[in-house]
Formats: C-alpha cells, structure tokens, sequence
C-alpha cells in the first residue's frame, strides 16, 4: 500500500509538471492526482507498458495528466 502512495505521488508529480500545474500543488493533492488518474488511464488506455505496483505507467501518467487538467479547468472557473 505505501508502494502504491508512493508510485501515485510520482506519477501526480510527472502530470503536474507536463502541466505545469505541479507548482500549486501539494503532496496530498500529486498522490490523489497519479492515483484517480491511473485508474482513468487504465480504464481508457489498458494496461499496457511498464508497470509498478500494479500501475501501468504510460496509461496512468496520461490519466493523471487529464485529471489534472481537468480539475485545474474546474477550479479555475470557480474564481
């Protein structure tokens, strides 16, 4: 379980920094973000390419990056 936080905080960093949004967020924020965006990634994409901790990378960066993207969409309307 605290290898999946862990490869979920990776992968929520690498998808704020491929936004750029990565600045404004916290620890809390880069695990939620890499672990709903891999289970949208996967969902969407499979579970093709490398894997950790039962992730697949390249579907769960894209996930997370969408997610991302999205909530900074939402959040952005908000204000």
């Amino acid at each position: 379980m605290i290898w999946s936080l862990i490869v979920g905080a990776l992968i929520g960093l690498i998808a704020g920094a491929i936004t750029k949004k990565g600045s404004s967020m916290g620890w809390i924020a880069n695990i939620l973000a890499g672990l709903v965006g891999s289970f949208v990634g996967q969902a969407l994409l499979g579970t093709w390419g490398p894997s950790l901790a039962g992730m697949a990378l390249i579907p769960s960066i894209v996930g997370a990056v969408i997610v991302v993207a999205v909530v900074s969409f939402v959040l952005s309307k908000m204000n």
